[in-house]
């Protein structure tokens, strides 16, 4: 079941029909550090396997976010981003907002996300680096 939530003329929706793959590939593939080259098959996966946030003017999407869980214990949030002609008007943070009070990942243990420049940001909804990160370990293939 979709959710939605309004404030102004921006709305977010969890709705994964409403979402515009075309931008959200465009924008993770061309303009982020962290998903350059992405394959477009490799997008829809990942969205089909995820709880997506999608931020909207209007019918145009201008933002995005996903969360990977288990809906018990644990989420792993990825992929944020505002368009940067939107950016500078507290639509991140309402994502934010949004996406820790959403009401079918509450009470999980642990969330988890990587950044490179918005600690910041992510630190206002409880995000602190990791406690023990001697106990952490990752692959990449």
């Amino acid at each position: 079941m979709a959710e939605e939530w309004r404030k102004g003329p921006y709305l977010i929706s969890t709705d994964p029909a409403r979402l515009d793959l075309a931008l959200i590939h465009g924008y993770l593939s061309k303009s982020s550090y962290w998903a350059v080259d992405r394959p477009l098959d490799v997008v829809r996966r990942s969205i089909e396997h995820s709880l997506p946030f999608g931020v909207y003017h209007g019918d145009a999407q201008i933002g995005f976010a996903r969360l990977v869980t288990d809906y018990a214990t644990f989420a792993w949030l990825a992929d944020v981003f505002v368009l940067p002609e939107f950016q500078g008007q507290g639509l991140g943070k309402w994502l934010m907002e949004t996406i820790t009070a959403h009401p079918r990942v509450q009470g999980l243990r642990r969330w988890i996300l990587a950044t490179r420049d918005a600690h910041g940001l992510y630190a206002q909804y409880g995000f602190t680096p990791l406690r023990a990160p001697e106990r952490m370990m990752e692959r990449f293939t």
